[in-house]
């Protein structure tokens, strides 16, 4: 299999910010009219689980205008399509048109699977004057397999963009239910190989749809910051806001990183490489993650586990 070859300027691509993305059943017209006002940094329009097997063709049907919809505001507008070969051909025929950001592969298992959904997006594109490789890719990693090949898939297209667990679908899998012990280490799995393949690692450590204890999801949120998350799929409106603040800086933080820059840079003009701020010693990789704080800011500077099917977005 030959990848496919991008200009420079498609494969180095910026990274997104996607604090929170929106699951929304394509085939459900009120919760596409209210999806971009929901505030997610992307809306997943999805094809897959949230919708029954005898409303996917209308769906697919549906997506040009649900795309245009979700987008209104800026966000992001991807698209989840099935697994299986002949429902992923007609979901590919239906998505891959202007308006779309990217594609949520699940039960993603291979950089070989990547790769032949990668030449046939390819070949939508040319069809159809798209820019080539502007469509990326989000894999969702949902069974024990797959974590066996995730540097393989990370590193596996330049398309692909971010990874995630499927908390749901991989408990299932081992036979266990979706609870900490369980899913902690596969999260950091996906975490590791997400970011030193340069992707946006995206989750939390549990289940997607404990949405109504709000509390409980922004501890487990700010969690998954501090481990090194991005963002995190949500099921319910209820959620992005959460998200949204979990994985933003805080005030705080944003004057913290300022000062740590300001220091650096007056160290930098005596010769320093480290110094002292506030009695702690501040090198190279604290100098790091205060720029990294100062360049996300608290607003995102790029607007680029399934809902279960009735799921009610109030």
């Amino acid at each position: 299999m030959i990848k496919d070859t991008f200009p420079a300027v498609e494969s180095a691509m910026s990274v997104p910010r996607w604090r929170s993305l929106l699951f929304v059943p394509t085939h459900v017209p009120r919760f596409v009219e209210t999806a971009h006002e929901r505030g997610a940094d992307g809306v997943i329009l999805d094809l897959e689980d949230s919708v029954p097997q005898d409303q996917k063709g209308e769906a697919r049907r549906q997506l040009p205008e649900c795309v245009a919809k979700v987008g209104r505001k800026g966000a992001s507008v991807l698209v989840r399509v099935n697994h299986g070969l002949r429902a992923l051909a007609a979901d590919l025929d239906a998505a891959v048109m202007a308006g779309v950001d990217a594609l949520v592969l699940p039960k993603t298992e291979s950089a070989e699977w990547v790769l032949e959904i990668a030449n046939a997006v390819s070949e939508l594109e040319r069809e159809r004057n798209l820019p080539p490789g502007g469509i990326r890719f989000l894999a969702q990693i949902e069974t024990p397999g797959a974590l066996q090949r995730l540097a393989a898939i990370a590193s596996a297209h330049p398309r692909m963009v971010a990874m995630a667990l499927g908390p749901e679908d991989f408990s299932a899998a081992v036979g266990g239910a979706p609870e900490f012990d369980l899913l902690l280490a596969p999260n950091l799995a996906v975490l590791f190989a997400a970011r030193a393949a340069g992707l946006l690692p995206l989750g939390f450590i549990g289940s997607v749809g404990e949405f109504s204890d709000t509390h409980r999801l922004r501890e487990t949120a700010a969690h998954a910051r501090r481990l090194g998350f991005a963002g995190a799929l949500a099921i319910h409106p209820a959620q992005v806001a959460i998200f949204n603040e979990a994985f933003s800086p805080s005030a705080q933080e944003i004057e913290w990183a300022r000062r740590v820059l300001a220091a650096e840079k007056d160290a930098a003009g005596q010769g320093r490489g480290a110094f002292a701020l506030d009695g702690k010693m501040i090198d190279p990789p604290v100098i790091r993650r205060a720029q990294e704080i100062t360049a996300w800011g608290p607003e995102p500077t790029w607007a680029f586990e399934p809902s279960a099917a009735g799921l009610e977005q109030t």
